[in-house]
């Protein structure tokens, strides 16, 4: 390898960071056409580190490559969440309960403070600060766990459910059951329950799903 590949592995990871996020905003829209001419002219690069990246978006399943056709933005179908939420329900169950038998009594602070922060921006009605505050509650559990393989097919999933075009806390009523089941969850962890604590994760989760489907119903 040439010593100039460093620098355009470098440039295609930074652009494909830069369309990762724009995707993530729906700045480039779930099946949208990427115009690669465009997109290589506002970015002052050529078309070749743009197709690297879009390799990478593709292979994290955020981009679909069509031959003669170009690439699109992934757009996910309601089989697309049927056939997630059940898969990430049981990899993030997995994750409470090895996070039970691994967590220090530090641990077990850092993710009570993690959940009074979920009590507190449900308490605001800040829904976007729920949201965020939701995220770091399962990073941290996931983190818990200590399982990096784990953390790693999560993160890529979690990644993948970012095209979906809502959030199921847009459904009436469902921060407050959120929140009721991160508490059910917590409860479980503190208490040491493995068990519980796995089955409660599980069962947020496909509640999580059946919130989206009640919104594309609508």
């Amino acid at each position: 390898m040439s010593p100039g590949a460093i620098v355009s592995t470098a440039l295609y990871q930074e652009v494909a960071e830069r369309l990762r996020q724009r995707i993530f905003a729906h700045d480039l829209a779930p099946g949208s056409w990427i115009d690669e001419q465009a997109l290589a002219e506002h970015y002052g690069i050529s078309r070749t580190p743009l197709r690297e990246a879009l390799k990478v978006l593709a292979s994290e399943g955020l981009v679909t490559l069509k031959p003669r056709r170009g690439c699109y933005v992934t757009e996910l179908t309601e089989q697309d969440l049927d056939d997630i939420f059940p898969v990430l329900a049981l990899l993030e169950g997995r994750c409470a309960q090895q996070a039970v038998s691994r967590a220090r009594p530090v641990d077990l602070v850092r993710l009570r403070a993690a959940h009074d922060l979920l009590e507190r921006t449900a308490a605001s009605g800040d829904v976007d600060a729920f949201f965020e505050a939701n995220q770091q509650f399962h990073r941290l559990v996931q983190q818990l766990a200590g399982n990096r393989w784990l953390l790693q097919v999560i993160d890529d999933m979690r990644k993948v459910l970012k095209l979906n075009r809502h959030d199921s806390l847009s459904r009436e009523g469902r921060v407050g059951e959120s929140l009721n089941e991160h508490r059910a969850i917590m409860q479980a962890i503190e208490a040491g329950d493995a068990a519980a604590a796995q089955a409660r994760m599980h069962d947020h989760l496909l509640n999580g799903r059946a919130a989206l489907a009640a919104l594309a119903a609508r």
